[in-house]
């Protein structure tokens, strides 16, 4: 008996290790951008470190999501006759795809279509949310507002309509919002205003069913673009207490994960009322901070646990230049790392937001992808798809630039079991130290 105990804990703390090395859902396992992964390469090209690369129909900002040796990812259907499917701008095919790969080989185990009405808004396509998974089944949703669940044979179990349910998306740029998987619950958040007189909300689903969990109207006095956010939920967890997060519409706010009531909010991410600051770079939790960046400046660090209407004094800290418009940000809990649109990244004492070294400069070319942490690294990849990869720590310090003949990407990158997963306009990549 005591034998089958040991070889059952045994069993359970590989299931769970590798659990942890994958990558659920768009910021990781720990909703933060860091994998828990060790030994990843940190040099790679079309002829070194490449473990498998397969096409894709057209190009999407989505992240790859690995867990138990499958990968998803969104993509648009291929462009029509006569477009060139690489180029970005153009919005892809008409048809929103979800694909599965095999993460041993990328070989195409199935591709469902979610919806059709596929347009283009600048850097956003309606393939651009990442979709969830818990191991056994995936949640995608779309630009369009269809959120489908799939076992991980690619059966369809629900799919349900947001703009059908509770009116027409009215972001100026398009939805791209990602969902989060909590518990038994698929968390959306819709955050709009520009084009649309409609409240703005968050909505939980049953995980298994689609039934509606609970939904709360998100009160904002955001003027003209403000009120539209391309930010995504996040969990942060500060002692005895769990907040759901959303930020956007010149406001973060905390949430009872499981009834969507408010419980907090701190204002402050648009001190000067422009009219024109809508949110792409969601929050971060970090230890018992919440960081929580604006567009561009400031970048706020607010106490979690925090209830009713924030005080002043809730805001740790403020960082007034460097930050970013759409890359989120990573930390160890340490440090955090701040990554601009234009490549230039900055280290940050968590403690009290000083500025440990930076900005220094990255490989050259706007950046829209979020950075990883991962192995004692830090991988920032631009639209080139050009990585660069630093040291984590106190010093600024590069250790290599990795480059990929595909020319454009906006998804960041992605970890399991010691690869790296890179999808570019083109391609799946699944990157690994050649050794292994």
């Amino acid at each position: 008996m005591r034998l089958l105990i040991m070889a059952w804990a045994l069993c359970m703390s590989v299931a769970l290790a590798q659990a942890g090395d994958d990558w659920p859902q768009w910021r990781g396992p720990t909703l933060d951008g860091v994998s828990q992964c060790t030994s990843l390469p940190a040099e790679w090209g079309e002829d070194k470190n490449i473990v498998w690369k397969v096409p894709l129909p057209s190009w999407s900002a989505a992240t790859p999501i690995v867990a138990n040796d499958r990968v998803f990812v969104m993509s648009p259907s291929q462009s029509r006759p006569g477009t060139a499917d690489e180029d970005r701008r153009q919005a892809g095919g008409p048809e929103i795809l979800l694909l599965c790969f095999h993460t041993s080989d990328g070989r195409l185990l199935w591709q469902r279509r979610l919806d059709d009405g596929n347009v283009l808004y600048r850097k956003n396509n309606m393939a651009s949310p990442s979709p969830v998974t818990d191991g056994s089944h995936v949640w995608a949703l779309t630009g369009t507002g269809v959120l489908t669940a799939f076992d991980s044979d690619g059966d369809r179990k629900w799919s349900r309509d947001l703009q059908e349910q509770y009116g027409q998306f009215g972001l100026k740029y398009g939805y791209a919002s990602s969902p989060l998987l909590y518990r038994n619950m698929i968390v959306v958040q819709v955050l709009h205003g520009t084009r649309t007189a409609g409240a703005s909300y968050v909505v939980a689903f049953d995980q298994a069913n689609g039934e509606v969990v609970w939904h709360h109207v998100r009160q904002t006095d955001a003027q003209y673009e403000c009120p539209d956010a391309y930010t995504t939920p996040t969990i942060s967890k500060c002692a005895a207490r769990t907040d759901l997060v959303i930020s956007g519409a010149d406001y973060v706010t905390g949430h009872d994960p499981l009834t969507g009531r408010e419980t907090w909010r701190a204002g402050g991410l648009n001190p000067e009322g422009s009219r024109i600051y809508r949110i792409c770079s969601s929050p971060v939790p970090v230890g018992n901070l919440i960081i929580a960046p604006s567009r561009v400046k400031p970048l706020l660090a607010i106490r979690a646990g925090s209830t009713g209407n924030v005080a002043e004094s809730r805001t740790v800290w403020r960082l007034t230049q460097g930050g970013p418009d759409v890359p989120t940000p990573v930390s160890d809990g340490k440090y955090l790392y701040v990554v601009n649109d234009k490549g230039f990244v900055s280290c940050v004492d968590v403690r009290d937001g000083d500025v440990i070294w930076g900005p220094q400069r990255t490989a050259r070319g706007s950046v829209s992808a979020s950075p990883l942490l991962g192995d004692g690294k830090l991988y920032i990849t631009n639209e080139s798809a050009i990585t660069t990869v630093l040291d984590a720590g106190p010093a600024f310090r590069a250790i290599a630039t990795n480059r990929l003949d595909d020319s454009y990407t906006l998804s960041s990158l992605a970890t399991s079991r010691g690869s790296i997963f890179v999808r570019t306009s083109a391609h799946l990549y699944c990157i690994g130290k050649s050794e292994r």
